[in-house]
């Protein structure tokens, strides 16, 4: 973690917890008056270590209910091909998060969908968008621990 000392490793901390906590509240959780507390804030936002506030949601109360982890082989590794992919996945919105991997798959997706019949709908959008030389779908059955909070070191050590 460069150049973050430990007020600002638990400012981040208390951030990821709850971003609608007052600056009263964090200043005080880690030991600041308001206004430094609110500079540093401002300074990790400003330095690309805060990088937004969001509302969280439950998928399924949003008709969300399918979780599915695709894993993709690209049919081509050229340069091409990466960024039409890469313009295919910022289309598609049912796309939580994508990363490209080191291994048997190239490319995971996380996709959101409602029901089996809308993941048949993205899959037979996706797979038209780009050629693909493999796909495996994984079905989340069970959600067992979700958090958006990095594991940040708020002792000091």
């Amino acid at each position: 973690m460069a150049n973050l000392d430990l007020i600002d490793r638990k400012i981040v901390a208390a951030l990821m917890q709850d971003a609608t906590q007052p600056i009263a509240q964090i200043a005080d959780q880690v030991g600041l008056s308001q206004t430094p507390c609110w500079k540093r804030i401002q300074k990790l936002e400003a330095t690309g270590v805060l990088t937004g506030r969001v509302a969280l949601a439950d998928p399924a109360k949003l008709g969300l209910g399918l979780t599915v982890f695709v894993g993709i082989e690209a049919a081509d590794h050229g340069a091409a091909w990466r960024d039409a992919f890469l313009a295919a996945v910022r289309k598609f919105p049912e796309i939580m998060e994508a990363y490209r991997m080191a291994g048997e798959m190239d490319y995971l997706l996380h996709v959101a969908v409602s029901d089996m019949a809308a993941y048949d709908d993205f899959y037979r959008r996706l797979t038209d968008a780009v050629p693909i030389k493999n796909l495996t779908s994984h079905f989340a059955m069970e959600r067992l621990r979700h958090t958006t909070a990095y594991p940040i070191n708020t002792r000091d050590r």
